[in-house]
């Protein structure tokens, strides 16, 4: 026997470190060639690690959540024969890297560790690696069969995550694609069958999910960040600690726009789509960025150089069960108020389901965020770095105005806007937002230009 150890490839781009989100493998597990090994996560892409040789693996190269280095030793393989001794390079993905998506969870029935008492949680942290049953091996093309027994599933991280999220057994899923892999659809097929696994909490509750105290007692519960988890808070930080924010609120009266949209939606509803309040507000954003280019640009403060579009690509700021994604209509001046509907539809379900791919994901030059219904009054929304403005929406209330000396009911609704003062002045981002507030109020325009 003799030793493979398998380096983290180089994944172009100028990726020098990766961060592994996922094993598929156990020390002691027998693998095959292209067998995935482990899912790591780049700046932009959860990316398979396929192993480039047969034979048994004998040491993994870190944990779930460890970064490590292009060219680092990410598991040693024991092989028949000679080998090829230490400083085997796996082969990086053909063709372009894979869509950015969720990071990758284990399959069903994977989960989460339970809540451990004090005393437990003092205990040394078990092992990372994901259980061997969702190990992905090669196999012949087959017609869609269910796993059987230890036989492992073949699917993508998105796919595992979803399933994951779903409560889903993806051994029991019927598989259609080539070599048997489980696609989105083999997901969204049997979950129509056979619905989502009672037994267990979904997504994010999952996670959340814990044996109740009894009396006297205080269970911890330790959940490493790692992953998506993990770059979401990393931009943060460094967009808060890097960016001079500064935050402007006005306030917009939207009793003529929610009537537009109402009398849009019984006429058109059926025909051309629902309309939901985003499109106007990306309309009326549009609009005002005419007349303010500066608030559509990016900023890199390492250089010195404000990068001003000329067309608009706005980030649809939507959460996901993973975390806070940042989709991006691209050319949204193009759009009318229908199309860009349809887009951010589209987007949305995309990048929640995990199967956005990298250039949705990446590009915008400024951020719309809402958290809808339950947008609160006032927020401070944090700049999609290196962007130098976000607007975010708070939600739509009704409240009593002084109206040409009338006391009647209006709907109401924030704008709480961030602007990166380096860039931007704060009369510029007045000036900006009172533009937006005007085309709000005033909703013909947003369907006449």
């Amino acid at each position: 026997m003799a030793n493979h150890t398998v380096k983290m490839p180089d994944l172009g781009e100028g990726i020098t470190e990766v961060e592994v989100v996922a094993w598929h493998v156990q020390v002691g597990d027998t693998v095959t060639e292209d067998q995935v090994l482990a899912d790591v996560m780049t700046d932009k892409a959860t990316v398979e690690i396929p192993s480039p040789v047969a034979g048994s693996v004998a040491r993994l190269g870190g944990e779930v959540g460890d970064v490590l280095a292009v060219g680092a030793a990410l598991i040693d393989i024991a092989v028949d024969g000679d080998g090829d001794g230490d400083g085997a390079v796996a082969s990086a993905p053909a063709g372009p890297i894979p869509a950015p998506a969720a990071p990758a969870a284990p399959s069903a029935p994977a989960r989460d560790a339970p809540p451990r008492t004090d005393a437990a949680s003092r205990a040394p942290a078990p092992n990372a690696a994901s259980p061997s049953a969702t190990t992905q091996q090669a196999a012949a093309p087959r017609a869609p069969a269910v796993s059987d027994g230890d036989e492992k599933p073949i699917a993508s991280p998105a796919v595992r995550r979803r399933a994951w999220e779903l409560g889903v057994d993806l051994r029991q899923v019927r598989a259609s694609g080539a070599g048997g892999r489980i696609m989105q659809a083999d997901l969204d097929a049997h979950v129509a069958r056979h619905g989502r696994s009672p037994a267990e909490p979904a997504g994010a509750a999952a996670a959340a999910a814990a044996v109740p105290a009894r009396a006297g007692e205080d269970t911890l519960q330790e959940i490493k960040v790692i992953g998506l988890r993990r770059r979401i808070a990393q931009k943060m930080q460094e967009s808060k600690r890097r960016i001079p924010h500064f935050a402007y609120v006005e306030e917009c009266d939207v009793t003529e726009l929610e009537s537009l949209r109402a009398q849009l939606n019984r006429r058109f509803g059926d025909s051309r789509g629902k309309l939901t309040l985003l499109p106007f507000l990306v309309r009326a954003m549009v609009l005002a960025i005419a007349d303010f280019p500066q608030v559509n640009a990016l900023f890199d403060d390492e250089t010195g150089v404000i990068t001003r579009h000329s067309a608009v690509h706005m980030g649809i700021a939507t959460q996901t069960d993973a975390g806070l994604m940042v989709p991006v209509l691209r050319h949204a001046q193009d759009g009318d108020l229908w199309a860009n509907a349809r887009a951010i539809g589209r987007l949305a379900e995309m990048t929640r389901s995990g199967r956005a791919t990298r250039d949705e994901l990446t590009g915008s030059s400024i951020t719309l965020t809402s958290l809808g219904a339950l947008g609160g009054i006032v927020s401070t929304p944090i700049i999609n770095a290196p962007e130098v403005a976000i607007v975010g929406v708070n939600r739509i209330v009704e409240r009593p105005m002084l109206v040409g000396g009338a006391l009647v009911a209006r709907k109401t609704m924030n704008l709480s806007s961030s602007f990166d003062h380096r860039v931007v002045d704060g009369q510029d981002a007045a000036k900006f937002i009172q533009a937006v507030r005007g085309h709000i109020e005033a909703p013909g325009v947003l369907l006449a230009t």
